[in-house]
């Protein structure tokens, strides 16, 4: 289509070129200001994709929100700190016994699965040539932290190379959505992966992060809100089972601290207490022997703010995007978050075997 050639006008004074102008930014800022966003263009999104929303939230009642950084700590212990320790009658730990590593029985079982992981042709067949599909599950914190792993994984030259890396973490597609086997997001996944030029054979491990949107509607309370998270966490692998016949492993993350969170998305303790929904997760696949796919953390994001844990990781106002303190700011937050996920691949007993350079 070719373009419209501008009006042409006679030559006017410098003056009253000026007070020309000066009328059209004039009416402009009126009509802007009488429709609102809704005067602004809309970025389109491709058919089936369900939009990215704004990541800024309101505060809940009604006004702008932004982190709050005077929040520096929620006074709770890391799962990683605690031992024996309980929390309100609930022991710490990442597995049983309050001990930060899986039983030894457990272990095994994993490597075993690890052990099965090799490239795989689209059919999902062994393939010197094909491919391992290391794939991302969760909601929008999920996203931006995957794709800031993806970056520093795919520059590392350790890395092994037949190992593909897909973001299937997509905003606002949360757990109590995503536990629904016929929910959308999942249609939206497939069209990410084909995206990617890989197939849903070739998924062999996933990386799984998520929450409950809004758990503050109508509030939740601990164990309640950590057993929710459970089930709908539970129901999620089972879709990602039927899924993908290749799945070998998964890994859990819980939440970062959400201590600056200015808004009812998700904020403390609910970022703390997911992270006794994939503890309780792990260790009733652990006593029910349920080991296809085998189920196990991946890193352990929570800090308490600026306090420092055992090994030095903290969360400071900086980490996290200044509209809501929810979100990990990019790039220094999802940065972090990027460097624990590849320190975990390429040092777990039951990840390096297939995802550094053979």
């Amino acid at each position: 289509m070719s373009r419209r050639r501008p009006l042409q006008r006679p030559p006017a004074s410098t003056g009253h070129r000026t007070q020309r102008m000066l009328a059209v930014f004039l009416v402009a800022a009126v009509v802007l200001s009488a429709c609102g966003p809704a005067a602004l263009p809309r970025v389109r999104v491709p058919t089936g994709a369900p939009a990215r929303p704004t990541v800024a939230q309101t505060d809940g009642r009604g006004g702008p929100a932004s982190a709050n950084c005077a929040r520096t700590s929620v006074g709770l212990t890391p799962l990683t700190d605690m031992g024996t320790a309980t929390y309100q009658g609930f022991q710490g730990g990442l597995y049983p016994g309050g001990s930060n590593q899986p039983p030894a029985d457990y272990l095994q079982i994993g490597l075993a699965h690890a052990q099965k992981i090799q490239p795989l042709n689209a059919a999902g067949r062994p393939d010197p040539v094909g491919s391992i599909v290391l794939l991302s599950i969760g909601m929008s914190n999920a996203s931006i932290e995957y794709s800031a792993f993806q970056g520093i994984a795919n520059r590392d030259p350790q890395k092994n190379p037949q190992v593909k890396i897909v973001n299937g973490a997509e905003f606002a597609q949360t757990a109590d959505l995503m536990k629904d086997p016929n929910h959308p997001s999942w249609a939206h996944l497939d069209e990410k992966i084909a995206h990617a030029g890989v197939t849903k054979a070739q998924v062999q491990a996933i990386w799984l992060k998520q929450a409950i949107n809004y758990e503050t509607n109508p509030p939740a309370s601990f164990p309640t809100d950590a057993q929710n998270l459970q089930s709908d966490l539970d129901a999620i692998i089972r879709n990602l089972q039927d899924r993908f016949p290749n799945l070998q492993l998964i890994y859990v993350s819980s939440r970062i601290y959400a201590g600056y969170a200015s808004t009812r998305l998700n904020p403390e303790p609910y970022a703390y207490d997911s992270g006794f929904a994939v503890k309780w997760l792990i260790e009733n696949n652990i006593k029910n022997k349920v080991y296809r796919p085998w189920v196990a953390w991946g890193p352990y994001l929570w800090a308490d703010g600026t306090k420092p844990r055992s090994d030095g990781l903290v969360w400071t106002c900086q980490d996290l995007r200044p509209t809501d303190g929810t979100h990990p700011s990019e790039p220094i937050g999802a940065q972090k978050v990027a460097g624990l996920l590849l320190n975990f691949f390429k040092t777990d007993e039951t990840a390096k075997s297939w995802f550094l350079k053979p």
